[in-house]
């Protein structure tokens, strides 16, 4: 679980995406413009493979605005999606890339 006293990547987000993983689930948060505003974009998806090699039906996502309280809400959904997505990102954790059908 991603510990919301602990997890503080809003200026690091800002200039660079910030990614991670726990148990099975990877995670990426990214900056993106929306018009004039600025959101993160949150996305989760199984391990083995990285963001650029897992087939978009793998991925899922959803923004966020770039602000403390948008950071907050992101690490609510990301150990929302750990949570109720347990079985998904554990049978994955020790899947070996090659085991990976394209």
């Amino acid at each position: 679980m991603i510990d919301k006293e602990y997890f503080h990547p809003l200026n690091y987000i800002k200039k660079e995406e910030y990614s991670g993983s726990m148990d099975g689930m990877r995670y990426l948060l990214k900056k993106e413009k929306r018009g004039e505003t600025d959101v993160i974009r949150v996305t989760v998806w199984p391990e083995p493979l990285g963001f650029g090699s897992t087939p978009e039906e793998n991925k899922t996502s959803m923004e966020v605005p770039l602000t403390k309280e948008g950071v907050e809400q992101a690490a609510d959904w990301l150990n929302e999606q750990y949570e109720t997505r347990k079985d998904y990102w554990l049978e994955n954790q020790n899947r070996a890339w090659t085991d990976i059908t394209m």
